[in-house]
C-alpha cells in the first residue's frame, strides 16, 4: 500500500504539473486480484491498469484497498476513509458480488452504501471507474434452483450500479458482458474470479475507456501475462490450500442462504410464481434508487 506525501500537492488537491497520478481501488476479491497470483499475494487488473495510467516519466501512486469478502458496507466503513486520505485523482469502485451471496441481501442497503462511497469520492474530485459484474451462478454452473435467485440478485445490483454510474458521471465497464463462460481461459481455477489473462482483459478495457475520455495515458496493458499461467498441478495445489479455505470461510453464511434460496425457488416454480419473484426484485431495486432522492 502506497503512502503519499500530500505536501507535494496543491491546496485544492489537484495534481501539479509533472506530479504522480494518484489511483485508488476499492472493492472485493475481484479488485484485490484473486486469480492473478504473484509471489505470496495477488496482482490483479487494478495493479495492471495502474502501470499504464501515465505517460513516460510520470509516476503513478497506486493504493489497492480492496479486500476479499468485502461488502458494499465495508467500503463506507473502512475503505472509503483510507481512500479519501490519499486524495485520489482516479478511483475504481467495483463491488456487489458478495452482497448477492449473503443470506441478508438487501438491495436498498447496497444502493445506499454504494451511493455514499461514489458521492464522497467524486465530491473530492476523483474520476470514478465502475463496473457491472457477471452472474456468479452462471460462472459456477450452479443448478437452476440455485442459479436463478443469484442471477435475480445480480441483476438488481447491476441495475443499481448502472444508475449510480450515471448519477456520479463515472466511467463504466460492462464486465458482465465479457466472454467469461465462452472463453474458459479467462477464468481462474475457482471459476468465480478472472485468471491472469482475464484480469488483463479488464485492465485493457478500462484503459480504452480512459483513453476515450481524453486522458494522457501510457501504453495499453498487454493481452498476455508476462509469465506462463499455472499448470494443472498448480491449480490443484491452489484449490487444496487457498481455495479450500476460501470456500470454507464462506460456507457458514453462504451455504445455508443458498439452500434457503433454492427451497424458495423450488416452491415458486411449482406455483408458477418465478416471474413474480423476478418482478419483485426489479421493483425493489427501483425503490432503492428512488429512496436516494
Amino acid at each position: 500500500m502506497s503512502v503519499l506525501d500530500t505536501r507535494e500537492w496543491t491546496a485544492d488537491g489537484r495534481r501539479p504539473a509533472g506530479g504522480p497520478v494518484r489511483f485508488v481501488a476499492l472493492g472485493d476479491s475481484l479488485t484485490e486480484g484473486v486469480g492473478d497470483p504473484v509471489g505470496d499475494g495477488w496482482r490483479g487488473w487494478a495493479a495492471v491498469l495502474a502501470g499504464s495510467l501515465a505517460p513516460e516519466r510520470t509516476a503513478v501512486e497506486f493504493t489497492n484497498l480492496a479486500r476479499s469478502g468485502a461488502l458494499t458496507v465495508d467500503l463506507t466503513t473502512s475503505q472509503l476513509p483510507a481512500a479519501l486520505e490519499r486524495r485520489p485523482e482516479l478511483a475504481a469502485v467495483v463491488v456487489g458480488g458478495n452482497d448477492t451471496l449473503r443470506a441478508g441481501f438487501d438491495i436498498r442497503r447496497t444502493a445506499l452504501e454504494l451511493d455514499a462511497t461514489l458521492g464522497e469520492l467524486s465530491g473530492h474530485g476523483a474520476r470514478l471507474l465502475t463496473a457491472c459484474l457477471p452472474d456468479p451462478g452462471a460462472l459456477l454452473r450452479l443448478p437452476a434452483p440455485l442459479a436463478r435467485p443469484l442471477a435475480r440478485r445480480m441483476r438488481a445490483v447491476n441495475t443499481v450500479v448502472h444508475a449510480l454510474t450515471a448519477r456520479h458521471r463515472a466511467l463504466h465497464l460492462h464486465i458482465a458482458d465479457l466472454p467469461w463462460c465462452e472463453e474458459r481461459r479467462l477464468l481462474s481455477v475457482d471459476r468465480l474470479h478472472p485468471s491472469a489473462e482475464g484480469h488483463r482483459l479488464i485492465a485493457r478495457r478500462f484503459h480504452e475507456l480512459l483513453a476515450a475520455d481524453g486522458r494522457d495515458l501510457g501504453p495499453a496493458p498487454g493481452g498476455e501475462p508476462a509469465e506462463r499461467p499455472p499448470g494443472r498441478a498448480a491449480d490443484v495445489w491452489w484449490m487444496a490450500t487457498r481455495g479450500t479455505r476460501w470456500v470454507a470461510a464462506r460456507s457458514t453464511d453462504l451455504l445455508p442462504g443458498l439452500l434457503a434460496l433454492a427451497a424458495t425457488e423450488g416452491l415458486a416454480r411449482l406455483r408458477g410464481a418465478t416471474g413474480r419473484h423476478d418482478e419483485q426484485m426489479a421493483r425493489a431495486a427501483a425503490q432503492a434508487l428512488a429512496s436516494l432522492g
